[in-house]
């Protein structure tokens, strides 16, 4: 062998030794998440998740019903309650999916040692998600892992039994973990229409799931312009209770604060993000992404947040965007929990609306409010038209006592002119509170 021919071998082995070692150190910096399906509902939506995902993400499926599990294409599953279900699942019986995770604890804690964040996915009212889940976070939280819950809660028409065990199985999880996300089935209806396919229907309640923990995990690990990373994330939602994880994208003029107004208006929050003491706000876009947007981005919410509260703020290229669109993704905990209805502007939405969760926007409604627009919610109701004054006299009043007047009309106070109620009404919530 040639002397120039060893020394090629030499010098391709030193680059292939030092990739690996970037490998190696790129591997331990980034954090282990873990993303843990439970139930039917569960393991449904970490198979969808897993087909195209942020990549170092491990994907773990956990039921009782075998059958199921058998189809999930996640490949770490766990099969819970093998001698006590028998496979069968558990009958909407959460004290029966208990006591299967517990058969298996043991084997549920070392599938998740190792790991920094752990997503829980679970549809609360089945035995399964709501009775297991709570074990889940406890092991998880037990390996000292950031824990994260993404449940959903049933449809109106599943029933009340199935609310009652979903509001049970709530009540238990939410001291398991640091953080939890609750997202109503039946606000789906908001981001469908009346022809969505049932099949297509599901699958929009899984991507819900899904871009609630996508979103958080792009948040540490997506190399960006302005960085956030796990510690941020752990600040913020560590032992925080309840969450609310929003997006909004938008094109076009004043495309970022038209995409933050979509997040914190979204109509599948069952709570504003108003008042909130914890924020994680991430702006992502194109190569045309102005130092100015983010700052409107940042300042509207800042408005909308306590005046206290812990903001970290990460922006990043993001590749997946169409041309002259902007993403905000925006973490909020520790907030007053009001009605989305009452958050800012009313629950406007603004610029271009996505109209549904597979990607397709179109224009929607203009900055303001306009008369022809159907009320929203917390907006004034209608005036009803005064009648014509009665052509029947009016009986004498009865006679009273010096300082009795109870037999006396009072007198109303004249109705101040509609166009002052409009421009009250205009005026964002969080400042006519302040108003009062």
């Amino acid at each position: 062998m040639s002397f120039r021919k060893q020394a090629s071998i030499i010098v391709k082995k030193k680059k292939q030794q030092t990739k690996r070692q970037k490998g190696d150190r790129v591997a331990t910096s980034v954090a282990n998440v873990k993303v843990v399906g439970i139930g039917g509902g569960g393991t449904n939506a970490v198979s969808r998740m897993a087909k195209n995902f942020v990549r170092g993400v491990d994907f773990i499926a956990i039921n009782t019903d075998h059958q199921d599990l058998d189809h999930c294409e996640v490949r770490q599953r766990i099969y819970i309650g093998r001698n006590l279900t028998r496979g069968l699942g558990t009958g909407m019986n959460p004290d029966l999916g208990r006591q299967a995770a517990e058969e298996n604890r043991s084997e549920i804690a070392e599938t998740l040692r190792g790991a920094d964040l752990v997503f829980i996915a679970a549809g609360l009212g089945g035995g399964t998600g709501g009775g297991a889940a709570p074990i889940v976070a406890e092991a998880a939280k037990q390996n000292g892992a950031l824990t994260v819950a993404v449940v959903t809660k049933p449809f109106g028409f599943e029933g009340n039994q199935r609310e009652r065990v979903a509001q049970e199985s709530l009540g238990k999880l939410r001291d398991k973990v640091d953080a939890l996300i609750v997202v109503p089935n039946d606000r789906i209806f908001a981001i469908i229409s009346k022809e969505t396919p049932l099949l297509k229907a599901f699958e929009a309640i899984d991507d819900v799931l899904k871009n609630a923990v996508r979103g958080i995990v792009e948040l540490i690990a997506v190399p960006g312009i302005i960085n956030v990373d796990y510690a941020d994330v752990r600040a913020v939602m560590q032992d925080a209770g309840g969450a609310v994880v929003s997006m909004g994208i938008a094109s076009g003029a004043d495309r970022a604060v038209n995409a933050v107004n979509m997040a914190l208006n979204s109509p599948l929050l069952e709570t504003s993000a108003e008042g909130a003491k914890g924020i994680l706000l991430g702006v992502s876009g194109g190569r045309d992404m102005r130092m100015n947007e983010i700052n409107e981005a940042a300042k509207l919410v800042a408005q909308v947040a306590d005046p206290g509260a812990r903001i970290i703020f990460g922006a990043y290229h993001d590749k997946q965007l169409r041309p002259n669109q902007i993403k905000v993704m925006l973490v909020a905990t520790g907030f007053n929990g009001g009605p989305t209805g009452s958050s800012l502007f009313g629950g406007h939405h603004f610029g271009e609306v996505r109209t549904d969760v597979f990607g397709d926007f179109k224009s929607g409604i203009g900055p303001y409010a306009t008369p022809r627009q159907k009320p929203e919610a917390g907006a004034p109701l209608p005036r009803k038209k005064e009648s014509p004054p009665s052509s029947k006299p009016e009986p004498p009043s009865k006679p009273h006592k010096d300082g009795d007047r109870s037999g006396e009309a009072k007198e109303e106070p004249p109705a101040e002119p509609r166009k002052k109620e409009a421009d009250i009404w205009d005026i964002p919530t969080f400042l006519r509170r302040k108003k009062r």
